[in-house]
């Protein structure tokens, strides 16, 4: 394979590579009118933006297809994270390894004395992040005199992990004539100030129209009940058996959770969040790389710059804030056009959100249930009589010891055995709340159905959320269960009114949910136990204090298991008791 309008050294390169085209963005980097020119791209992540800047300022470096000797940097690139830095240095190392050219990366948490010894002896080509790269220019260490090209990589992520300044001031040190490609998912304004203060020019390219960044993923939404969250992702996991999933909390803490459980389960599951250290983090990505371990659960900002040539499944275990969000977690799998699927777990009172989001970005997500117990058996099954009857290779010392037990036992024994050891390395799946238990309920009631066996005698509760606060016995039913110390089987009908839900419990358990109530209230918590349920007029306690008023705006989040619960933003107007 050739390109005509590529070194043909690089030519060589892609060819060795397996390239056998190029993708949008690089083949409309290397056209005629972009050539030389000051570039602003917007492509999404996996579009194969780190060739195209490679390819780009090839012409700015070679000389007749040639690099000249090691001396000033020819180019700088400049990455948000040290993870990205050292994926772009890669990436150009083979890109440009038939040319020969020398490539230094000065990113933080590495040795600076190297770096410095790396930059006296000359590169052809720089890749750092701001903060390393300033302190080696304010050092005298990185002489950008001779700069011809600079890239900024992510710059919509540089822009809001804090490095405005940074970057300026790499930026002031490079010479007047060099070329400046800017690459960003987004085009907020911070970047176009930039781009207008050190672009000429600039020809604006977009790939995002003809790949949006999720053409090769497919993405799903699981709606469940917000105590089912973390229950779910461990059966989409199981489901799935990726050879490598991402999971996306929004915190640390819950990163932490999150890890600590599915490690408790049997998975083999690191973490990346904010509170690892640098040597923690390399140990994490190189566990995954050797595939000694297959989940990885991250935070957004930790999880920048990754690339898992295995990743083929990303769970946000936690909703993104945003469409941008969405995406960039979502493309860390499909790249390169490999095929990946994107999973969000909604919990069912923030479906209409998710909605908006996915119309805002144009994707089609299929709506589906989680995974049961007995939808992940039977994937199971398959793939191990497909893994079982798989070719293999079998020497002498195999046979002898399957003749061995083939003299013990029978073949079917053999076999059951082998199907037994296969089930008991296999985390067990979760049993999770069935989606339409509790709607049956709601709706006899509010039909006058007769009454259900063993709730002819029952006692009311009042709850203050109702369905201006998105409300639904999907949510309700567990967080009653866990605040009242009972079982399903234990809740009657739950009539949800405007501002208000009625709850029916058996007479028998009613005091013992009364006291359950009171224990678990938590008045000016901001998760469930700040929901308050007290008895209805009639029950027992009557004489209690009025609940408060009704909650105004109700949204959700993660609890320290990873599941999602109500909680008001605004705290209610509780007027005097007896106001009501």
């Amino acid at each position: 394979m050739s390109f005509e309008t590529i070194p043909p050294l690089l030519s060589e390169a892609l060819a060795a590579r397996g390239y056998g085209a190029l993708t949008p963005v690089q083949a409309q980097v290397i056209e005629a009118e972009a050539v030389g020119c000051d570039l602003i791209v917007s492509a999404q992540t996996g579009s194969g933006k780190t060739v195209a800047f490679g390819l780009a300022f090839a012409n700015e470096l070679m000389t007749d297809g040639q690099l000249p000797p090691a001396r000033l940097p020819l180019a700088l690139v400049v990455a948000p994270t040290r993870e990205l830095a050292l994926q772009v240095s890669r990436e150009l190392a083979w890109l440009y390894a038939k040319a020969g050219a020398r490539i230094s990366t000065c990113v933080g948490g590495m040795d600076a004395s190297k770096e410095r010894r790396s930059l006296a002896h000359g590169a052809h080509i720089v890749v750092g992040t701001p903060g390393r790269l300033r302190d080696h220019l304010e050092r005298g260490a990185l002489d950008l005199s001779g700069l011809r090209a600079v890239v900024l990589d992510e710059a919509d992520e540089m822009l809001d992990m804090g490095f405005r300044e940074d970057l300026e001031q790499i930026l002031d040190g490079t010479p007047d004539g060099r070329r400046t490609l800017l690459f960003s998912a987004t085009m907020p304004r911070p970047i176009v100030a930039l781009a207008k203060r050190y672009q000429r020019d600039a020809v604006r390219i977009s790939t995002v129209g003809e790949d949006r960044g999720h053409g090769d993923i497919q993405y799903q939404c699981v709606t469940v009940s917000p105590s089912d969250i973390e229950h779910s992702v461990i059966n989409l996991l199981r489901f799935h058996e990726a050879e490598t999933a991402m999971l996306f909390c929004a915190t640390r803490d819950n990163v932490r959770h999150l890890h600590a459980s599915l490690v408790e389960r049997g998975f083999a599951a690191v973490a990346l969040s904010g509170e690892h250290s640098q040597n923690e983090r390399n140990a994490a990505l190189q566990a995954l790389r050797d595939r000694r371990a297959r989940v990885c659960v991250a935070t957004d900002v930790a999880a920048r710059g990754i690339d898992l040539p295995t990743l083929s499944l990303v769970v946000h275990v936690e909703l993104p804030r945003d469409a941008e969000t969405l995406q960039h977690r979502s493309g860390r799998t499909g790249r390169a056009g490999r095929k990946g699927t994107a999973v969000l777990v909604v919990p069912y009172p923030r479906r209409r959100r998710v909605e908006g989001m996915l119309r805002g970005a144009r994707i089609a997500a299929e709506w589906i249930n989680a995974p049961t117990a007995d939808d992940i058996r039977a994937n199971d099954r398959e793939r191990l009589v497909t893994a079982l009857l798989a070719p293999v290779e079998i020497d002498d010392e195999d046979r002898t010891l399957a003749e061995r037990l083939m003299a013990e036992k029978s073949p079917e024994d053999i076999a059951a055995a082998l199907v037994h050891l296969h089930r008991a390395a296999l985390p067990s799946a979760e049993e999770l709340i069935d989606a339409g238990a509790a709607a049956p309920r709601e709706r006899d009631s509010q039909t006058n159905a007769g009454p259900r066996a063993g709730f002819d005698d029952t006692v009311w509760f009042r709850m203050d959320v109702g369905r201006r606060q998105n409300a639904d016995p999907r949510w309700l039913l567990p967080l009653i269960c866990r605040r009242g110390h009972v079982t399903k089987a234990e809740i009657g009908a739950i009539r949800i009114a405007q501002n208000e839900t009625m709850i029916e419990v058996p007479r028998t358990a009613a005091a013992r949910f009364a006291a359950s109530i009171v224990r678990t209230a938590k008045p000016d918590a901001d998760d469930e136990s700040g929901i308050a349920i007290v008895p209805a007029e009639g029950g027992p306690g009557a004489a209690a204090a009025p609940p408060r008023e009704p909650r105004r705006v109700m949204s959700v989040r993660p609890t320290g298991g990873g599941g999602q619960t109500p909680r008001h933003q605004a705290k209610p107007h509780r007027g005097r008791p007896g106001a009501r």
